[in-house]
Parts: C-alpha cells; sequence; structure tokens
C-alpha cells in the first residue's frame, strides 16, 4: 500500500465546496467553550458537507486563531451563524421545517444506532457544553434526543468526539 498523495484526493477548493448539495444537516453548539472542540466541529462538519453550524452562547466565533489549529480552514468553508440563546436557535429551526436532535443521555432517548431518518428531511442535532452537556430548556425544546451508547466506566465523551460520531453516523443515514 501506498498513502496518497495531496493531489491524489481530488479535494474540492473552497470556492467549490460553497457550491455543492450539502448534506441537510445542521450542528448546534450549545455553549461550547473550548475553542479546540469547535474548531474539530468545523472540520468533521467540512468533511461530511455538514449544511451550517450554529454557536450559541458563550460558543465562540471565527475568526480565531486558536480555533484555527484544529478547524485548520474549515471555518471558512462551512456556514456559520452565531445565535445568542440556543432555546430561540432550536426553536427557529423547528419553524424551518428542521427535525432537531439534542445529543444528550435523557430518559426515552434513542440510541443512535436506533436513530431513522426519513429522506428529504432537515435535522439538526444540538452538542453541549463540555461540563454540563446540552441545557434542560434546550432538550425541552427538541423533537428528541440521540444517545451514543457507551460501555466502559465513563458516561460521556468529548464534545469533538460525539460530534465525529454523530455526524458520521447521521452522513450514512442521509446519504444513500
Amino acid at each position: 500500500m501506498r498513502k496518497l498523495n495531496i493531489t491524489e484526493l481530488h479535494r474540492l477548493s473552497a470556492e467549490e465546496f460553497k457550491t455543492v448539495e450539502k448534506l441537510p444537516l445542521v450542528v448546534v453548539l450549545d455553549n461550547v467553550r473550548s475553542l479546540h472542540n469547535i474548531g474539530s466541529v468545523f472540520r468533521t462538519s467540512d468533511a461530511f458537507r455538514v449544511e451550517c453550524i450554529y454557536l450559541c452562547g458563550i460558543t465562540a466565533t471565527p475568526p480565531h486563531p486558536e480555533m484555527h489549529k484544529t478547524a485548520l480552514g474549515a471555518e471558512f468553508t462551512v456556514d456559520w451563524k452565531y445565535v445568542n440563546n440556543t432555546v430561540e436557535a432550536v426553536d427557529n429551526l423547528r419553524s424551518e421545517g428542521y427535525t432537531v436532535y439534542s445529543v444528550e443521555q435523557v430518559e426515552g432517548s434513542t440510541l443512535l444506532q436506533d436513530l431513522q431518518l426519513e429522506a428529504g428531511k432537515k435535522y439538526a442535532v444540538v452538542l453541549g457544553n463540555e461540563v454540563k452537556g446540552v441545557q434542560q430548556e434546550v432538550v425541552d425544546h427538541s423533537d428528541g434526543c440521540i444517545e451514543i451508547p457507551q460501555f466502559g466506566t465513563k458516561h460521556s465523551l468529548n464534545v469533538s468526539v460525539t460530534a465525529g460520531i454523530v455526524i458520521w453516523d447521521l452522513f450514512g443515514k442521509l446519504h444513500r
């Protein structure tokens, strides 16, 4: 096996990325405090052509050098918007026809592998603060909650890891 060089990867240019069809998915960051986590979510969102990222509450916005360290320019390709209040962002998305899921451990959550999505529908996922998770009020305004099953001694994952798992799974379900 031989590693591919950069030209063999056939990556889109930033200009091409802006014009191609996007996954009907919005990622909402609810008070995510780490610039590295935010940058990582941008980079993963670029990889899977996520439609937009909503940066809410204390979540920082581009441009920022610390965010750029992990985003590697994805903060310039993926569309984003800042909304001060996450509940307002969720309510607006729902009024625009999105089905909104918070990624959180709650009573009655749907395990990620059991989540059924409908072709042609638009979805949004809310990812929470590194310590407190998704705010209860945001959970209350969501259409449902997705939970990633975990089998070790820890019952939480880093928000950027969670984003990668969830975005990859939803990409597979929506990109058939």
